[in-house]
């Protein structure tokens, strides 16, 4: 009678990178539970006052970096690339908005009651209007051509090429802003009712916290702008012709669906919410100037991969996660405010290494699958 060999028992390989993983987040969680204790029960430096000052802060700045990384999402979901000239076409917006507020200031507009009155102060709203709709048209013409001049005739080449091409034109654009509008920063010059600084008036800890009204119009627009995208994407004819292209462009052309039409509204919408980013930018903290959007559309970048890249709730949520905690962390680790873009890149690194899909996770089609 022939012996039964067992069968081989095989050996579990250790994953050391999931044990190093693992360790890295206890410590990184245990460094973050002493620093609450320290910072809320020990030192105790600032009140709740503060604490909210910064709160705001964050919650303004990210609803910027929602915006400008919505406009990244778009495009990865179409064509998975980055897109890394956005933040540049952020800035050609906030210059635009800059301009229509410089000429309406100079157009005169008088009342027996004023007669050295202007435009600008005179119709303010509308000179708000006017500044978004002329900063969210040219920035969105200005992503309509660069898809045209940058990345079409890349298209079909390996995906490194549209990268290096988006960093050239990204460079592009900020050496002809820099020739166009001089190396100067420039302040915004902001309609009365929404002068910088002034607000409503919350009274926390006997003390005044100021909720500027700059503030407070860039957070409800951008709110506004990010319910009006997410309905024109799942509810709209476009938005399902947007889907179609992002999970098969050979299945969506088959049926009936321009895909050159579709990518180049894509870059419209994005640019056009990267204008709006653009002037809520400049109303809100005064200053443009032709490096201004390099900064801003990198921590866009890093909001969209935090909220999981393609992922257009992940990306609202990605930005204001972002902006809240550069705001909040500088004080929270003890280090000082000039670190505070050290934090925010160290999230990106972070991300990367615990959930790299982000947070609300990687929306993946079958042809990247």
């Amino acid at each position: 009678m022939e012996q039964e060999v067992a069968p081989p028992v095989l050996k579990r390989r250790t994953d050391y990178y999931k044990i190093a993983q693992t360790i890295l987040g206890i410590g990184f969680s245990l460094y973050l539970l002493y620093r609450f204790y320290i910072v809320f029960f020990v030192e105790q430096v600032y009140g709740a006052d503060t604490w909210l000052r910064f709160i705001i802060a964050g919650l303004v700045i990210g609803s910027v970096y929602a915006l400008i990384a919505i406009g990244y999402t778009l495009v990865y979901g179409i064509l998975f690339m980055i897109n890394f000239a956005h933040g540049d076409v952020m800035m050609i917006g906030a210059f635009a908005g800059y301009f229509v507020f410089e000429a309406l200031n100079y157009i005169p507009s008088p009342t027996p009651a004023n007669p050295d009155l202007n435009f600008l102060n005179h119709y303010p709203w509308i000179a708000v209007l006017l500044a978004f709709l002329f900063g969210m048209g040219i920035a969105s013409a200005s992503g309509f051509f660069l898809e045209r001049i940058a990345y079409r005739p890349l298209r079909g080449a390996p995906r490194l090429v549209p990268l290096i091409s988006a960093i050239g034109a990204s460079i592009f654009l900020e050496n002809a802003a820099q020739l166009l509008f001089g190396s100067q920063r420039r302040d915004y010059t902001n309609p009365a009712i929404l002068e910088r600084g002034s607000g409503f008036t919350l009274m926390v800890n006997d003390s005044e916290v100021i909720l500027t009204y700059t503030g407070v119009l860039t957070m409800v627009l951008s709110f506004l702008i990010m319910v009006a995208l997410y309905t024109l994407v799942r509810r709209t004819r476009l938005g399902r012709s947007m889907r179609a292209v992002a999970e098969n462009k050979p299945v969506a052309a088959l049926m009936g669906i321009d895909v050159d039409k579709v990518i180049s509204r894509t870059f419209l919408i994005s640019g056009a919410l990267a204008g709006a980013a653009g002037v809520m930018w400049g109303i809100h903290l005064g200053l443009v100037y032709y490096f201004m959007g390099f900064l801003p559309g990198i921590k866009a970048f890093t909001a969209a991969v935090l909220g999981g890249i393609g992922n257009i709730p992940g990306a609202m949520l990605g930005g204001l996660f972002l902006g809240v905690v550069e705001s909040v962390g500088p004080a929270f680790l003890g280090w000082n405010f000039q670190l505070k873009d050290v934090i925010a890149f160290g999230i990106l690194v972070l991300v990367l290494i615990f959930r790299p899909t982000g947070i609300l996770g990687e929306v993946l089609s079958e042809e990247k699958l």
